[in-house]
């Protein structure tokens, strides 16, 4: 009997059938003990899912988004989605968020979501500037200190303030250029560059990065991967 894997990143389910006005996100996962059948578990989450239910059969479309500020850009068709790298950077910079036991995550957290998944350009592009993984990690708690050792992180931490306005200015920018396709990663490291006074603008600047590097890095906005074949 041929098996089928799910994802471990979260997918949120809502319907467009007939529910009650209070709106609640929902994550689909699916419990060990149920891999050959079909009971699921439903967890609160922040990326959306939209199902529509078409006469005897169910079609489900996922429409990849992260977190906004903006309300009427949550429901509005026109706004451009995420790649899939984008969003798991963003649930590996709420992942990085927990180890280090911190209430929020925040636009360091972000840095460091983009470098575990690690296979973008503005991954690599960060890499090969000699920005790593433990070199962000090590420096978010020399500049913000270690948490509570007795405090647990929630389970998805909200976003601080300056992190929201690197999503935010990601989607505007994306809008501004015109161009087709999805939001890459390159936007959100461009975004957390664009927030000065961050936390996560501060850790690039230094180890280097800075408006030179970011406009080389601007010039592959829409290239969220690069395959090297020498």
């Amino acid at each position: 009997m041929a098996t089928h894997r799910i994802s471990s990143l979260p997918i949120a389910i809502s319907t467009s059938l007939s529910l009650p006005s209070k709106r609640r996100d929902y994550r689909l996962a699916l419990p060990f003990n149920s891999l050959y059948g079909t009971r699921l578990l439903l967890k609160p989450s922040n990326l959306s899912c939209f199902v529509t239910k078409h006469h005897s059969s169910t079609n489900a479309t996922v429409s990849l988004s992260l977190p906004t500020a903006k309300p009427e850009r949550a429901t509005s068709e026109k706004s451009p989605v995420w790649s899939a790298r984008s969003i798991k950077s963003f649930a590996m910079a709420e992942l990085e968020a927990r180890k280090l036991k911190y209430p929020n995550t925040g636009t360091e957290a972000l840095l460091m979501g983009i470098l575990v998944e690690g296979t973008s350009h503005a991954a690599k592009f960060l890499r090969a500037n000699g920005i790593t993984l433990f070199k962000v990690r090590e420096e978010t708690v020399n500049l913000l200190g270690k948490s509570d050792m007795y405090f647990f992180s929630p389970e998805h931490p909200p976003l601080t303030e300056q992190a929201q306005k690197v999503l935010d200015w990601a989607v505007d920018e994306k809008l501004k250029s015109g161009e087709s396709g999805e939001i890459t990663t390159t936007y959100l490291l461009l975004g957390i560059w664009s927030e000065k006074e961050s936390a996560g603008h501060k850790i690039l600047a230094t180890f280097g990065f800075n408006d030179e590097k970011a406009k080389e890095l601007a010039k592959f906005l829409n290239d969220d991967i690069v395959l090297n074949y020498k």
